[in-house]
């Protein structure tokens, strides 16, 4: 299959490297377009106000991977990957292998997902790959589970047009329980900033914040209950699947506001 392949954390990342050369070595046509350093949590943002500069790189993935660096965010890359780079569009958008997890509402900020959401606004299935952990630093179970998914699609094309968000377990191969799909949670955190001062005397701030708790996403959402939510999985050890979608609309909210007076005055 004809891949673009971006990422968030950079490319030099470890992880991007993994995910390239794995499906290189397995014969697909693979393409790197990926910021030139770490852009990490950028969400959705696109570059407006200045130029996007490309580079292409070379001896750092396997022989057969065309690669650039590109000083804009995530969404940038594929944007300019699509329209500008490639000489006819890729089969596959994928992004990752993200150092970190993106799980429950982390995915609205992520950059990972977002390069991936860019291929899926232009219409061509994407995934988003992570690895749940951002100190377990071996990304063989991930990188072999994305050329599994990536050689299923190739036989089995999705049945619509969808990202899928994958979590991979920071544990070996041996130990993942299987894999599931899952429908989104929600993760709230505590001490999400941390209050600092410089050596100057004055304050600053930085975010930070861990995980207080996983929850279930609301049932207003018109989701089957009886699917796990993704966080839940990976903390079972299994690979976590979600598939997701750009338009945000909330079904159920339609339906109440045809119910709500809205009267011009």
């Amino acid at each position: 299959m004809r891949l673009l392949i971006s990422n968030d954390d950079g490319i030099y990342a470890p992880g991007i490297h993994s995910l390239a050369n794995t499906l290189a070595i397995a014969g697909h046509d693979v393409t790197v377009v990926c910021p030139d350093r770490e852009r990490s949590a950028t969400g959705h943002g696109l570059t407006l106000l200045q130029p996007i500069r490309a580079e292409m790189i070379e001896s750092v993935f396997h022989p057969t991977v065309k690669a650039w660096a590109c000083d804009g965010t995530p969404s940038d890359c594929v944007k300019l990957a699509l329209w500008a780079l490639l000489d006819r569009p890729p089969e596959l958008v994928l992004s990752g292998i993200n150092q970190g997890a993106n799980l429950g509402t982390e995915i609205l900020y992520s950059g990972t997902v977002s390069a991936a959401m860019e291929g899926l606004i232009e219409g061509i299935p994407s995934i988003a790959f992570s690895l749940t952990s951002h100190t377990y630093k071996n990304f063989e179970t991930a990188a072999q589970f994305a050329e599994l998914l990536v050689k299923r699609i190739s036989q089995q094309p999705l049945p619509e047009l969808m990202l899928l968000n994958v979590n991979v377990p920071p544990v070996p191969w041996s130990e993942i329980a299987g894999v599931v799909c899952t429908r989104q949670g929600v993760r709230r955190y505590v001490d999400v900033f941390d209050k600092r001062v410089d050596p100057r005397g004055k304050t600053y701030y930085w975010l930070t914040g861990e995980v207080l708790e996983d929850v279930e996403p609301p049932i207003g959402l018109n989701l089957p209950q009886n699917i796990p939510i993704d966080v839940v999985a990976i903390q079972e050890q299994y690979i976590s699947i979600t598939p997701l979608q750009y338009n945000l609309t909330y079904g159920n909210g339609l339906e109440k506001l045809s119910n709500y007076e809205l009267k011009f005055p």
